[in-house]
């Protein structure tokens, strides 16, 4: 049973509220360029990763990254690009808690990537390896840091896996403030 009265719970609460709001204020306007299906496919997706971003598992290993400088200190882009794919920091974003509980969520097929990033960016964990350890430069983590759901609003091949999509991304929040970015791309019909 679930303690309402907790201060977690209340924590997770405001979050998804909160969360729940800001989707259905900019992502709405953001997708009106998509087709009313997708639109409606995106917005259901967006409610589901702010609701995800507010899981405890995420909120713990955005908030441990953070508290180190990063899950990887000195890693970049370049450096990322070089790991192989079995490589053991590769492994270690996809088989540490939060990476597991991202490829559970991610088995739904109307999802077709899905990584958490901290407050600069930095890949936490994810569903597979993503083409870019930092994507701060990134639309959906300028948005997802100052606190914005982001939806793009174009359907095009997603850079990670080739599949027609929409690229969408949500803040992880605590106390209300953008600690990190949960991201993924709704798979187009």
């Amino acid at each position: 049973m679930i303690n309402t009265k907790s201060p977690r719970f209340s924590q997770w609460a405001s979050a998804t509220a909160l969360g729940l709001c800001l989707v259905l204020g900019n992502s709405l306007a953001q997708a009106a360029d998509l087709p009313a299906a997708m639109q409606a496919k995106v917005a259901k997706y967006q409610k589901q990763l702010v609701e995800w971003a507010a899981n405890p598992t995420i909120l713990a290993a955005t908030k441990e990254a953070n508290a180190k400088g990063g899950l990887l200190p000195g890693m970049n882009n370049a450096k990322w690009n070089d790991l192989d794919d079995k490589d053991p920091i590769v492994l270690a974003t996809l088989n540490s808690p939060a990476g597991q509980l991202i490829q559970k969520w991610e088995a739904d097929k109307n999802l077709n990537k899905l990584f958490l990033r901290d407050q600069k960016a930095n890949l936490i964990a994810g569903s597979s390896k993503t083409l870019l350890f930092n994507s701060g430069s990134r639309g959906s983590a300028i948005n997802a840091l100052k606190g914005q759901v982001w939806t793009d609003n174009d359907i095009k091949p997603d850079p990670t896996t080739q599949i027609k999509s929409v690229q969408v991304s949500v803040p992880v929040l605590d106390g209300g403030q953008a600690i990190g970015i949960l991201h993924g791309s709704v798979t187009a019909d």
